[in-house]
């Protein structure tokens, strides 16, 4: 991958639900340029609470049915409530370089799992495969906390401060939240 190419095409992937009312997640998935130019957008769903947000993430990148995306930007690996991404097999199935991002810093949410799920749970299992998030600090004197797969961890960074115009929140996953907000309601009703 050539991270500084003009032409480099981002897949932005956020999300939007309600847990005290809604029983689905709307995803919402859009193609960026590095300057800026959307030129693909689509939606999936994704159960709150279950376990489907790894099979769905890949249905939506294969709906783009397009060769061209250059890298993934995933706002999140514990998505509808805690619907787990397994960030490997998204990677794996793909073939192409993730970036999972998540914007606070916390001690994780393993206690919260074991709490809510049980010792044994197939969930916590799946939480600690995810691995420890790497802290960034960005030129905007922000931090985001990553996880990174078939990227370097510096070609990340510097692929996150393209798509970046303010703040801590790359447009691909900034805009692609803004349309899940947005669309929720219309597209869950």
């Amino acid at each position: 991958m050539h991270p500084f190419k003009k032409g480099i095409r981002a897949l932005g992937i956020a999300e939007s639900f309600n847990p005290k009312i809604d029983k689905k997640s709307l995803l919402a998935g859009i193609v960026m340029r590095k300057d800026y130019i959307i030129d693909g957008i689509t939606f999936e769903t994704t159960t709150v609470g279950g376990e489907d947000s790894t099979e769905k993430i890949i249905q939506l990148y294969k709906s783009f049915e397009r060769s061209d995306i250059n890298i993934i930007m995933l706002s999140g690996a514990i998505i509808s409530y805690y619907n787990i991404v397994d960030i490997d097999e998204v990677h794996s199935k793909t073939q192409v370089p993730l970036i999972c991002l998540s914007y606070r810093e916390t001690k994780g949410i393993e206690d919260s799992i074991r709490e809510k799920f049980g010792e044994n749970s197939a969930k916590l299992e799946k939480y600690r495969r995810l691995g420890e998030r790497k802290k960034i600090l960005l030129r905007t004197g922000k931090s985001v906390f990553i996880r990174t797969l078939g990227i370097s961890d510096d070609d990340a960074k510097s692929i996150i401060q393209d798509f970046l115009l303010q703040g801590r929140y790359p447009e691909p996953v900034r805009v692609a939240s803004l349309l899940a907000s947005s669309c929720r309601k219309l597209l869950l009703s």
